[in-house]
């Protein structure tokens, strides 16, 4: 039996029947990093001692016979922007080269309560701040669909340990995409939850009103097993939200897809995109058509201004997160033979940051300068608002909204890393749900060119439990 191909189900249910030790999985999960990763570089830590002190506690339970949680003894990666306590965090920064955590993130804190095994951190687009995982201070993240590709970001390392079989599940973070985009190009599922629906205590912030912590999974249904586990109200994170299943939204609708009402936004297959994930993305839908769902082609008009309105919020909000990676309090530092506080920040932040980085904290300091903050910030804000606006119309007269995740499929490694105009582009699809809060899944729906194409679902406010299910129909049938 190989262990690593299992999903979360049959891996509990192996647990559960000891078919298998959770020391015998993790040891699997952690056979496999060491044959595959040094090709695809995933991981940027293993903690492998944490990982099987984990799955030995796991196995005194199963011993005792004890019941397990659904998650107890699951192997799972961790982007590196969320703290794990006395592990490494980076955030893909040489500026927290040496960090290391003094405290548990909030969705750590819950998978330590289900019993989840550790197996490392996995690389990312430094700060979360990219698209392909290529601007990384470790170097890049191969797609294990294809190894001159990228695997999609900035959670590109979470994606591809999923992908190759180096975690049963893992956790990404998603600013503008960066769940949704990798498990598109990697060919696995990953879910943004609604703005507060998880917290973000613990999350090494970039743009605080945009960020949240999801999953990516084999499978839908392992999504929805994750997402249950790490859901909820945060008393250290006062916008995260306690969310009852049995009062939610959601109970109202049944799991059908027969009269399923779904809008397929017209400004979303456009000109650029690649005429076969068109074609792929269309058929996806027929196949809801086909199974009873109304198709209803929708306009949500202010799309065309997402893109530059999150690229004036982000690097807005990065540029006031960010300052505090100054040389003083921990991390990077260059205050050695400086003569002067000024030269050490200077310093510090010049060789501690990537371009990348930079060119975003410089975005947001101008957009946020005296004489330039009404001209950006504040009228980003108010376009940000009829976005917002444009979904709540929209969801009066249909259930989901389904469109691609990306215009293309994985591009190749160095094709678009010196262009950064056409790299943001990479996200055109995706960026309008974090700036409206929307709850956003990616589903693998086909390929082009034997690359995979994710289909990405929609929903409401808080409708996470709906847009799985929806996408679990699907599934079953791809």
């Amino acid at each position: 039996m190989n262990l690593t191909t299992l999903t979360i189900t049959q891996t509990h249910q192996g647990l559960k029947d000891k078919k298998f030790s959770a020391l015998e999985l993790a040891n699997a999960y952690l056979d496999k990093i060491k044959q595959s990763d040094k090709d695809i570089f995933a991981y940027l830590h293993v903690t492998e001692k944490l990982a099987i002190e984990q799955a030995k506690k796991i196995d005194d339970l199963i011993f005792k016979n004890e019941k397990l949680p659904l998650l107890a003894g699951i192997p799972c990666a961790i982007k590196d922007n969320i703290l794990i306590k006395g592990e490494q965090s980076t955030a893909g920064s040489k500026i927290l080269e040496n960090y290391i955590a003094p405290y548990d993130a909030g969705v750590i804190k819950k998978l330590n309560k289900q019993g989840s095994v550790f197996l490392g951190k996995t690389n990312l687009d430094e700060f979360a701040m990219g698209s392909s995982t290529e601007n990384s201070a470790f170097g890049p993240t191969k797609n294990p669909c294809d190894l001159e590709r990228v695997p999609g970001g900035s959670s590109g390392g979470s994606a591809a340990a999923v992908a190759a079989d180096e975690c049963a599940f893992a956790l990404g973070s998603d600013t503008g995409g960066s769940v949704r985009l990798p498990a598109s190009f990697c060919g696995v599922v990953g879910l943004k939850p609604s703005y507060g629906a998880v917290s973000r205590n613990g999350l090494i912030a970039f743009a605080s009103s945009l960020d949240q912590i999801g999953p990516i999974t084999k499978t839908v249904e392992d999504a929805k097993i994750v997402f249950n586990a790490i859901r909820g109200r945060d008393e250290m994170d006062s916008t995260s939200v306690e969310i009852n299943p049995a009062s939610a939204k959601t109970t109202a609708w049944q799991s059908k897809i027969q009269n399923l009402r779904i809008g397929v936004p017209k400004e979303y297959f456009v000109k650029g995109i690649n005429p076969e994930v068109e074609k792929t993305i269309r058929s996806a839908i027929k196949q809801y058509e086909k199974m009873g769902a109304k198709i209803k082609e929708i306009s949500l008009p202010h799309t065309k201004y997402a893109l530059a309105v999150y690229y004036i919020i982000s690097p807005s909000e990065a540029s006031a997160n960010l300052a505090r990676f100054d040389g003083i309090k921990y991390g990077y530092s260059e205050s050695k033979n400086q003569d002067n506080l000024l030269d050490v920040y200077l310093q510090t932040r010049g060789k501690g940051f990537g371009k990348e980085v930079r060119r975003r904290i410089m975005l947001g300091i101008y957009a946020l300068s005296a004489g330039y903050y009404d001209a950006y910030y504040l009228k980003a804000q108010k376009v940000r608002t009829r976005i917002i606006e444009d979904f709540n119309k929209a969801f009066q007269d249909i259930d989901v909204i389904m469109a691609p995740v990306s215009p293309t499929t994985a591009f190749k490694l160095g094709e678009k890393v010196d262009d950064p105009i056409t790299m943001y582009l990479s996200d055109i699809f995706t960026i309008s749900v974090n700036l409206a809060g929307l709850p956003a899944l990616s589903l693998p729906c086909g390929k082009v060119d034997n690359l995979p194409v994710g289909l990405q679902l929609i929903g409401n406010v808080f409708e996470e439990e709906k847009i799985l299910d929806i996408a679990r129909e699907l599934e079953y049938r791809v």
